[in-house]
């Protein structure tokens, strides 16, 4: 059967959910067993998004495979069961790369390189590479119609129709219909302004989704299907919601998975939406409330921590335990103390970059384990609480990491080429002449020590789970000590490379070097943020009692 494509573009403005009702569509076409993969075409010139600040971008995403990703590939690994991988975010930085490269070897013959054919037929090249094994390949163009960065991509979209058939693309565009207080009504003036950008470009709109504060009614469906040369039917009304899950159903109920099917004229079964029914009624059934405080430094945007946010709902899922998530920022701890950690029923450390912001998760640390409080540190998270014990317990007060102070005395924390050799040879830091995609990661594999919490929480002598830093503990150093209650729980290949700490003495106390919250969703959850849930609400309960 020939390969189907649907094209997901934006208009009137940024941030209205695209890559969310993206993934959601693909739920529900998944739902009806047909094999689909997702897509996203990043406009900024960045290679990949993992050189740029989460503040800039929000969480950079990491997939099985290591690559560095936008953060819209998170949702559709939360939505559909297909992993993603490199081929399924590409960037105008990445393209341009690559196109360049070709002219310098000579592929091109001498020809003149233009954005028509040559930066297209790459863009072409990769989207179809990326649903080589798929049936329905949904593409998400990042930006809005009208951005002159996206040119190139909408361009290459409106040829894809062109190449293969019109019959076997379909293009969906999101906009924005705005309430108006003042006049009480939705206003569709905009939505028609960008279909009318969009048709300059050449393309015509197969089916609107029109975000909205309200539920549009008939009138105005009718309206935009008159206006825009979409039929009613094809007017799909999305409003505001409680949870992003309860997408799939609230698009499936407005028909629009039978429309696509009959677009392409696909017999297949009804969607299945059993599993997300499930997630749906444990949303609307959660008992209790705990606070979980996730302390940062990146804190003023939420974004940064999404795959963090995702999983611990999911966890809270699993346990049927309302989780209101406290955002801290860890300079505020630094200036004003313990104060804000008071009410607080678990403490996550994220992962980071930078010395910004770290005595304050240092304060975080030494509270949750002098308190009992449970404390779940990833990555970073865990380094710092390694670096905590070591200053505070073994009282190795020089103990740091070379991120932060190149020439310590004592890197607990270190570049791993700087600790191979320790103690013959102390290597000096040096920067990194090429930042971008230098680090450990991707999918590696844990063994976990038996009779650890880790191995009772997975149930399993090794797991695989995503890496995304440059910095490792350094092992000689650990081993050197004895290390009273702080015990090794995971490990890498050979015993190299430490994954996993615990405190035997604490309640749930674990840091761990991959960030599990990247394999998290909401139909299965991760055990670590399930378990850690459960030991918050523990907690909550006896601090009560006490």
């Amino acid at each position: 059967m020939i390969k189907k494509y649907i094209f997901i573009t934006g208009g009137v403005v940024s941030s209205l959910g695209k890559g969310i009702t993206t993934a959601s569509l693909a739920s529900l076409l998944e739902a009806r067993n047909l094999n689909v993969t997702v897509m996203k075409l990043d406009p900024y010139i960045n290679i990949d998004p993992g050189t740029m600040s989460p503040t800039e971008h929000g969480e950079v995403f990491v997939t099985e495979d290591g690559a560095e990703t936008d953060m819209d590939l998170g949702h559709y690994e939360r939505f559909i069961r297909t992993k993603m991988s490199r081929n399924n975010n590409v960037t105008t930085g990445s393209i341009y790369s690559e196109v360049i490269s070709k002219e310098r070897r000579g592929d091109f013959l001498g020809a003149t390189v233009q954005v028509i054919p040559h930066i297209t037929n790459a863009i072409k090249n990769h989207i179809i590479k990326c649903g080589k094994n798929f049936l329905i390949t949904l593409v998400e163009i990042g930006g809005t119609v009208g951005d002159i960065e996206s040119l190139p991509f909408l361009e290459a979209i409106r040829q894809m129709a062109v190449d293969i058939g019109r019959q076997h693309v379909l293009y969906i565009h999101l906009t924005l219909v705005p309430y108006l207080l003042t006049s009480k009504e939705l206003k569709t003036k905009p939505t028609q302004h960008s279909v009318k950008e969009l048709l300059s470009i050449g393309i015509q709109p197969d089916i609107l989704i029109c975000r909205s504060h309200y539920v549009m009614n008939t009138y105005d469906q009718a309206k935009i299907s008159l206006f825009c040369n979409v039929p009613e039917k094809a007017v799909i009304s999305l409003n505001d919601v409680n949870s992003i899950y309860e997408i799939p159903k609230i698009l499936n109920n407005q028909g629009l998975d039978d429309y696509i099917c009959k677009y392409f004229n696909l017999s297949v079964p009804l969607a299945n939406l059993n599993e997300w029914e499930k997630v749906i009624s444990s949303l609307n059934n959660l008992k209790g409330t705990i606070n979980i405080g996730i302390v940062g430094k990146y804190v003023v945007l939420p974004d940064a921590y999404k795959s963090i946010v995702e999983a611990l709902k999911h966890g809270s899922l699993k346990n049927n335990i309302k989780v209101n998530i406290v955002f801290i920022d860890s300079q505020d701890l630094e200036k004003n103390g313990i104060d804000l950690l008071q009410k607080i029923d678990g403490i996550l450390v994220p992962g980071g970059f930078g010395y910004r912001g770290v005595c304050g998760k240092l304060i975080a640390i030494k509270y949750a384990r002098e308190k009992r409080i449970p404390f779940f540190g990833i990555c970073l998270g865990m380094q710092l609480a390694i670096i905590e014990y070591f200053q505070n317990v073994l009282r190795i007060k020089h103990a740091h990491s070379t991120e932060f102070f190149p020439n310590c005395i004592y890197p607990i924390i270190a570049l791993i080429d700087e600790w191979q050799n320790f103690p013959k040879k102390k290597i000096i830091k040096k920067q990194d002449c090429n930042l971008g995609g230098t680090m450990r990661l991707g999918n590696q594999k844990c063994y976990l020590t038996r009779n650890s919490l880790s191995y009772k929480i997975y149930h399993k002598d090794f797991i695989f789970e995503r890496h995304r830093h440059r910095y490792e503990v350094n092992s000689h150093l650990l081993r050197k000590n004895n290390l009273l209650q702080l015990i090794i729980a995971g490990y890498s290949v050979e015993n190299q490379l430490i994954e996993i700490i615990e405190l035997k003495n604490h309640p749930w106390f674990i840091g761990c070097q991959f960030h599990p919250e990247f394999s998290s969703t909401p139909r299965d959850g991760h055990p670590l943020f399930s378990s850690f849930i459960k030991a918050a609400y523990k907690y909550q309960i006896s601090s009560k009692i006490l």
